[in-house]
Formats: C-alpha cells, sequence, structure tokens
C-alpha cells in the first residue's frame, strides 16, 4: 500500500509542476461552454434542455486532449521499463496513474461545471444532477482513455490515435451520462441511467489496468 501511494504521490507532484495541460483542459472546455451559446442563439429554454449533451461532449472532448500524456512522458525516459520489474504489480501502477489522471484532469473539470451551467442557464436540480452524472460516468472515461494511451504510446502520433480508438467506446457513456441529467422518458429512466453509468465506471476501473498492464508490456516488448 506504501508504495501504491508514493507512485500516487510521485505522479501528482510531477502532474502538479507541469500544470498548464490542466490548465489547458479547464480553458478548452470554457470555451466550449462560451461558443456554444453563440452558435445557438438567445433562447435560454433552448440552451437549457441542450445543456447536459453539451456539457458531457465538452468534458468528454476535454478529456481526450489529456490522454496523451498518460503513459509517453514514463515511455520515453524508460520509466515504464523500470516499473515492470517493481515490487508493486504493473496493473496496480495503472491503477495508480489512472488515479491521478482523473484527479488532474476530470475532477477540474467538473469543479468548473457551475461556471458552464451558468452559462447554459441551467437550474440548481440540473447542476446538481450534472455533477453525480460526471462523478460517476468520468472515471469510465478515465479507463478506456487508459486503454487506448497504452495501445498508442509506442506509436508514431500515438498521442492523435489514442483519442480516435476510445471516442467510439465511450458513446454509452455519453448516452447514459446525458439520460441521468435529462431523461427522455421520464422521471424513472434518471436513476435507471445513473446505476447504468456506475456500473460502466465499476466495470472500467476494474479491468482496465489489466488491460493496460497487457499493453504496456506490448508496448515494451
Amino acid at each position: 500500500m506504501s508504495a501504491f501511494l508514493a507512485l500516487v504521490r510521485r505522479d501528482l507532484t510531477l502532474a502538479m509542476r507541469s500544470g498548464g495541460s490542466t490548465l489547458t483542459l479547464i480553458a478548452f472546455y470554457l470555451a466550449v461552454g462560451t461558443i456554444m451559446p453563440i452558435a445557438i442563439g438567445p433562447d435560454k429554454q433552448l440552451l437549457a434542455q441542450l445543456a447536459p449533451a453539451l456539457i458531457w461532449v465538452g468534458v468528454l472532448l476535454s478529456m481526450l486532449l489529456g490522454l496523451d500524456r498518460l503513459f509517453l512522458n514514463d515511455h520515453e525516459d524508460g520509466s515504464l521499463a523500470l516499473m515492470r520489474h517493481a515490487n508493486l504489480p504493473l496493473a496496480a501502477i495503472c491503477l495508480g496513474k489512472l488515479l491521478v489522471h482523473w484527479l488532474v484532469t476530470a475532477l477540474p473539470l467538473i469543479l468548473m461545471t457551475p461556471v458552464m451551467a451558468m452559462l447554459f442557464t441551467m437550474d440548481g436540480a440540473a447542476l446538481w444532477r450534472t455533477v453525480l452524472a460526471l462523478l460517476a460516468g468520468t472515471p469510465a472515461v478515465v479507463a478506456l482513455g487508459g486503454i487506448g494511451a497504452a495501445v498508442a504510446v509506442s506509436l508514431r502520433g500515438g498521442g492523435f490515435l489514442a483519442p480516435i480508438i476510445i471516442l467510439p467506446l465511450t458513446i454509452p457513456v455519453l448516452i447514459f451520462g446525458v439520460s441521468a441529467i435529462a431523461p427522455a422518458a421520464g422521471a424513472g429512466t434518471s436513476s435507471a441511467a445513473f446505476l447504468f453509468l456506475v456500473a460502466i465506471s465499476l466495470l472500467a476501473t476494474a479491468f482496465s489496468p489489466f488491460a493496460i498492464a497487457l499493453a504496456l508490456k506490448l508496448a515494451e516488448d
């Protein structure tokens, strides 16, 4: 456990030292929130109706922008090769990296969601459901993104390839995430969509470290 916490602390420290990437994601997220109301027009009712989908799309695209830094630096400086010989299993190392990646990408975007809610004229109840849906669904996006980043880490132009690989896999997260905020078929579907969202995140978080570890081993061989 101490080795796992030491790894998380190390990656958090490195992420804080290069905090410009997180600021870039936040800037992109807010840019989406600024441009979309201009494109849609002054209809506040329509804007509030589309807000859940627009927020989820903004979060998803922003998180995909940060995929290239998940394993690339460790691959280039040889840290990944050393981690394969550590006492901590490679799958546990991958889980720690996913946790740090969620903390430095998804969490800041979730914290900025109230600003997006103001731009989209969302009410308080919708904002609360949005925050809960993002907390439930973004772990799945991080887990699936980690698989794409691991597959593309040794490929030339992998930073562009990883989002293309992962984007189709995140469509269920997007569908259930929007439905958990603004159900299309009645209030009962909101709870069901939220439970599906939690289930997807749990399954993705449970299995992705092993898939990532396998992909990294193949990349290093």
